[in-house]
């Protein structure tokens, strides 16, 4: 598991985003938080002595709910939030938490504003302007799982351009090795890969033939001394292999190249001046959709409401230079505005990649709250699923207002979102990891089903033709034995 020093200083990095709004002095507030930390640092440790990665989010949300405390729910709100966007509720891991994106004093004019700026799709742009580099920084808010779709999709152009080796924040160095052997992540592999679309991320990366490597820095290294080492276990893979091109994934500002990053230098920055390799950085975390449209930075509605994105775009001007909002990076990414079926982004198609499957909450067979998970067929349990949802219909909004999903009191809808062409194992467990039911679905594009997955059987295959009309449920489950 990842460390509770390295879980620290995350909560560090979000401290200075929430505001005090009662009277207190912000000394007594910040002392509130620190404490909030090491509460929180507790509940999650005991929270991962459950089996049951839905029985851990119960520890988490029972937790949060108990304590109202606004320095608790500051903190912890962020730690439920990745939770939640393990188990697939991404609607209400962005609730838990999110960051206000307020405009700073150094950001770029508005696009808009000036002659010659066009829009462009992300996935055509950057690959073109990744060729001119040796290695591309993307970066990503660890609980909003909409910033990395648009990475998932970069790395096969990446590849085609000469890209090799694919750097992740998350991973654990002790499992690398095999990892890079089994093709996809586990449990054991890093603590973010146990979300489905970073897990699809790092499977995407080892499908296409990269090389993928661990860079965190060791347990002793903390503050400026994170990011120095772990700029050095970066160039050093450049340095012992000539031929290889490097794409990293980071959290948040540890990819801008200049400015302040907590009162010392970033990793890119220390990355630039031990290596003298300027590196491709790429904001994802700024100019994204909050359900509460006022956390919006001001330029991400205008641009929005002007261009109207379907897909993570960009802008150039006339001689093809990117437009960035801040100083540090090369480009800034604008994603669309989200969308939600049965409580679920449409995002989670990855810009064209998959398409939604629609269960019937009948799989269940009335153990509440369940698991639905899809992994790919050749994968084993311990795989991290390409997909995962909760079905509920009371969505534990009996304790205080936090939830697995929406719904009403109605036997549940719910899509995952899978590769068309692909064969998947669904399989349905209850809140302690107990086995209702499984089967074996192949997924296609086609769209004349309106048929629903119903209380699959052990051994069971399915076909299941995604829907492109979100209302019609989509999955057919004839009884009959797998298919080779």
């Amino acid at each position: 598991m990842k460390s509770l020093r390295t879980f620290s200083l995350i909560a560090l990095l979000v401290l200075g985003c929430v505001e005090v709004s009662f009277a207190q002095l912000p000394s007594v507030w910040r002392e509130e938080q620190f404490e909030a930390i090491d509460q929180s640092n507790a509940i999650m440790k005991r929270a991962d002595g459950q089996k049951d990665l839905l029985a851990q989010y119960q520890v988490m949300r029972r937790a949060y709910a108990a304590d109202g405390k606004p320095a608790f729910r500051a903190i912890f709100g962020q730690y439920l939030s990745w939770y939640q966007s393990f188990i697939g509720d991404y609607k209400d891991a962005e609730l838990s938490f999110s960051i206000q994106q307020k405009p700073l004093a150094d950001d770029a004019p508005s696009p808009l504003t000036q002659p010659g700026w066009h829009p462009l799709p992300a996935l055509e742009y950057i690959p073109q302007l990744a060729k001119n580099y040796r290695a591309v920084f993307l970066n990503e808010a660890h609980n909003i799982a909409l910033t990395r779709t648009l990475t998932v999709r970069l790395l096969k152009p990446l590849r085609e351009e000469g890209f090799n080796v694919f750097a992740v924040e998350t991973l654990y160095h002790q499992d690398i090795d095999a990892l890079n052997r089994r093709g996809y992540p586990t449990a054991a592999s890093g603590f973010y890969t146990r979300e489905p679309i970073y897990a699809e991320m790092v499977r995407t990366a080892l499908k296409l033939g990269y090389r993928v490597v661990a860079y965190e820095a060791d347990a002793s290294h903390t503050g400026d001394a994170r990011e120095a080492q772990q700029a050095d276990n970066l160039w050093k893979i450049l340095k012992d292999d000539p031929n290889a091109k490097l794409v990293v994934n980071a959290g948040y500002a540890h990819i801008q190249k200049t400015g302040k990053f907590l009162g010392a230098q970033s990793m890119a920055e220390h990355f630039v001046k031990d290596s003298g390799i300027n590196p491709l950085s790429v904001e994802q975390t700024i100019l994204i959709p909050h359900q509460d449209r006022s956390m919006n930075h001001p330029d991400y509605d205008a641009i929005v409401a002007a261009v109207h994105p379907t897909q993570p775009t960009v802008f150039v001007d006339k001689d093809g230079k990117p437009w960035s909002l801040r100083p540090g990076y090369d480009v800034s990414v604008i994603f669309p505005e989200e969308h939600f079926v049965v409580g679920r982004p449409t995002w989670l198609a990855l810009w064209g990649a998959r398409v939604p499957v629609t269960v019937n909450g009948d799989v269940c067979q009335r153990h509440w709250p369940c698991m639905v998970a899809a992994r790919y067929a050749n994968e084993p349990d311990d795989a991290i699923p390409a997909d995962r949802m909760v079905l509920d219909p009371v969505p534990l909004t009996t304790i205080d207002d936090i939830k697995i999903t929406r719904g009403d009191y109605s036997t549940p809808l719910g899509q995952l979102y899978l590769r068309p062409d692909h064969r998947y194992r669904l399989t349905i467990s209850d809140e302690y990891g107990h086995r209702i039911g499984s089967t074996f679905i192949t997924v296609d594009a086609s769209t004349d089903s309106t048929k629903e997955a119903r209380q699959p059987q052990p051994g069971s295959d399915c076909s299941a033709p995604g829907s492109q009309n979100p209302s019609l449920p989509s999955l057919s489950c004839p009884s009959r034995s797998p298919q080779p």
